[in-house]
């Protein structure tokens, strides 16, 4: 893995999954000895056009009393599921520090990568939580391992797509179900029927199928919204020439 490749396979693996493991240090209270204790959990992520990840969590949860005593969190996203050789796969664990969000557009995104999530989205003891990044620990396999701070990080931006990624996704799940199932199914090679786009930003595109995520990367990232259209259309006559 070259150096200058690594800030795309941390984006990349970002990207393509929906969960993580979210350490916090849980206050005195909680583990009844002196100073705070690390404490991991599973939650579901999804992740904002920036790169920060975007949580949803509930008051009662332990991970939330640790987060609002002390916002310092680490997320460890693991791509080595399904390897023969777990540690020879990529692994990343970010570092930054989480706190409460009313952006109505990094809900929206969320929920659309988390549709279940709806269902208890709106009961008063579940927040929304965003993560400032500030680095990032790679573990792309043996010997291939690197910090990478936040600027190395940063996404490309695609101009006016945050803005636009509700009408794109909703037009194409409408409009053009079935060139959804052709990236899911010739260029991804993925089984089933029913897959849909859940999210648009400058690198790629996300789908998912009841429980079951993917991600399509762009060759070239996108430089504004007005980009989306080619591309996604260059996509489907890649997927039927594929036949």
């Amino acid at each position: 893995m070259a150096q200058e490749d690594m800030p795309r396979t941390v984006r990349d693996l970002l990207r393509g999954l929906d969960r993580a493991a979210l350490a916090s240090a849980l206050p005195l209270e909680a583990t009844g000895e002196a100073g705070n204790w690390p404490y991991a959990s599973l939650v579901l992520v999804a992740v904002d056009h920036d790169l920060s990840p975007i949580l949803l969590l509930s008051e009662l949860a332990e991970h939330t009393k640790a987060i609002q005593a002390d916002g310092r969190v680490s997320l460890l996203f693991d791509g080595t599921v399904g390897l023969d050789q777990p540690l020879t796969g990529p692994r990343v664990t970010l570092l930054g520090r989480a706190a409460p969000t009313t952006d109505e557009r990094a809900k929206a995104r969320f929920l659309a990568r988390h549709p279940d999530a709806a269902m208890y989205a709106g009961f008063e003891d579940f927040h929304f939580y965003r993560v400032a990044l500030e680095r990032a620990h790679l573990v792309g396999g043996f010997g291939k391992i690197r910090w990478l701070d936040r600027a190395e990080l940063l996404s490309p931006v695609a101009t006016g797509l945050a803005v636009a990624e509700p009408g794109i996704v909703a037009h194409m799940n409408e409009d053009h179900a079935d060139a959804v199932q052709l990236y899911a199914g010739r260029l991804l090679g993925l089984a089933g029927a029913e897959w849909r786009m859940t999210g648009i930003d400058a690198e790629g595109i996300d789908l998912r199928r009841g429980g079951q995520v993917a991600r399509l990367a762009f060759d070239q990232p996108l430089a504004a919204a007005a980009d989306a259209r080619q591309v996604l259309v260059a996509l489907v006559a890649r997927a039927r020439a594929a036949e």
